[in-house]
This record gives C-alpha cells, sequence and structure tokens, in this order.
C-alpha cells in the first residue's frame, strides 16, 4: 500500500481576497517554518517529495528538506495551482458576478477569466500526476494549493472531472495542512 500526501502552502503575502492561483507569490517565511515542522517528524522514510513550481510551496517543500535532510525535492509543474487567466491578481468581489456566473454554468469547459484554465484541463493534468502517483506505488508527499488537494479528492472518488460547480469539493483546505490518501 502507498500513501499520498497532500500539503497545502502556508498563507502567501497578499490582501485577503485576492485571486492568486498561477500568480507566483511568496508565502509568509514563518508559518511556511511551522509547517514544516509540523509535518517533517511524520513523514516515512523514503518519501518522494513534490513540489509545485510556485514559491509558496518550493519554500515549503525545501523547509521539510532542511529538517529532513534524507528527502530531495521535486519540481512537477501538473501540480501548479489552477489558472484563472485575467481574474489571476484581482480581488475575488472584484469580478464581476455575470463573468464568475458564466464560468459556474459551463465549469467544466469554459476557461476561468477569459484564458485561464478550464477546470477539465487542471483536473487532466492533476490526474496525470496521480496516475502516475498511483503507478508508481510509492508513498510520497505534494506539496501544493487547495485546488489541487480538491481535484485530488474528487480523483480519489472516481471524479475525473466534475460536471457542474456544485460537484466541485467545499470546505476549507487550512494553510500549511494536509490530507491523507491510501491507495
Amino acid at each position: 500500500m502507498s500513501t499520498l500526501w497532500l500539503q497545502r502552502h502556508a498563507p502567501v503575502v497578499a490582501e485577503p481576497g485576492l485571486c492568486y492561483g498561477a500568480t507566483d507569490l511568496e508565502a509568509h517565511a514563518d508559518a511556511t517554518l511551522a509547517a514544516a515542522e509540523r509535518i517533517a517528524p511524520l513523514l516515512p522514510v523514503g518519501i518522494v517529495l513534490c513540489s509545485s513550481p510556485l514559491r509558496r510551496c518550493t519554500a515549503l517543500a525545501e523547509a521539510i528538506v532542511a529538517l529532513r535532510p534524507d528527502l530531495t525535492v521535486q519540481r512537477d509543474a501538473r501540480l501548479a495551482e489552477m489558472d484563472f487567466g485575467a481574474w489571476e491578481g484581482r480581488p475575488w468581489a472584484g469580478i464581476p458576478r455575470k463573468d464568475f456566473d458564466a464560468w459556474t454554468a459551463d465549469f467544466a469547459d469554459l476557461r476561468a477569466g477569459v484564458h485561464g484554465e478550464s477546470v477539465r484541463a487542471f483536473m487532466s493534468r492533476i490526474a496525470q500526476a496521480h496516475d502516475e502517483w498511483l503507478a508508481q506505488g510509492r508513498d510520497t508527499l505534494w506539496v501544493t494549493h487547495a485546488g489541487v488537494l480538491r481535484a485530488v479528492t474528487l480523483l480519489q472518488r472516481g471524479i475525473r472531472c466534475p460536471s457542474s460547480a456544485g460537484d466541485w469539493p467545499a470546505g476549507e483546505m487550512p494553510f500549511g495542512g494536509w490530507l491523507i490518501f491510501d491507495k
């Protein structure tokens, strides 16, 4: 049996309510270190450590390695957060309701923020990484984003792409927190 650990990055250095999916923001250093200190002693020997290439995740992955020198980080672009196109860097509250409603009405296939990523494309790249983990059969930690955690939650339920926005997992995905799935 193999286990997939999914850890979300620490809080970012940005105003609350900002849409920052693919935007490469830094995370707060103290919270990053605290998150690494919580998870590092729990990780099994020989675990594969993969990280989104975005700074908020690589900083956490590198902090884990500093505490666990037996590990190395592999950056994986498939683990990046969804690209919200023209919405990136804008407050969620500033996105016109009609634009947001149009996206959720065609949730699987309409590109977020006009030129961003569709949920289907996002799910496809996460599914590729997930399928690879399943095939390898090795304990793995992904240092990643809330959207990726939600996507893997769907994949674990056998859902390759949600048919509607209402199918997207809700609930809090705490900064620095993690989920664990067994194969």
